[in-house]
């Protein structure tokens, strides 16, 4: 597992002292204002400051003082280091599930997690096999993630 995640990215600077204002890419901005760091091409930058920002994080960084500064970092992805990010039980980084194996109830494979969508409010799997397979995830179609055991159990209904 990738020890360093793409949770982000840097779109503007934010008023004259050197904030940057960050897109998250995760549930929601305040999971990106709990990170003590974030990662810049590799390097770790520590987060000064940070709060909530109609629907954006804006971050203050160590090292980053000017708006010149900040304007360097216009367009950037931001990551986080795993080990930094407090997951609820039964939760998981997408990352992770790319490419598990796809089974139904009694065991058959029907494919690999080629991509989650995120078209509204629910994620929709892409499963690639011998046909592609569009699954909502959502308990109802979603029996088992089992990242260990590198598969995801399904229960398909007819038209799937």
């Amino acid at each position: 597992m990738k020890e360093l995640l793409d949770c982000g990215q840097i779109v503007n600077t934010h008023g004259i002292r050197g904030e940057v204002r960050v897109v998250p890419w995760a549930d929601s901005p305040e999971f990106l204002c709990r990170l003590p760091a974030l990662y810049i091409g590799g390097a770790a930058v520590r987060v000064l400051s940070s709060r909530v920002h109609k629907g954006s994080v804006i971050a203050r960084l160590d090292g980053v003082d000017t708006v010149e500064k900040a304007m360097a970092l216009k367009g950037k992805t931001v990551q986080l280091h795993r080990k930094d990010a407090k997951l609820p039980d039964g939760a998981f980084f997408l990352e992770d599930i790319i490419g598990l194996d796809v089974v139904d109830g009694d065991g058959r494979r029907l494919g690999v997690l080629r991509e989650v969508l995120s078209p509204s409010l629910q994620q929709v799997y892409v499963v690639e096999g011998e046909r592609e397979i569009m699954i909502p995830a959502v308990p109802e179609f979603i029996l088992e993630t089992n990242i260990e055991g590198g598969f995801i159990k399904v229960r398909l209904i007819e038209g799937m």
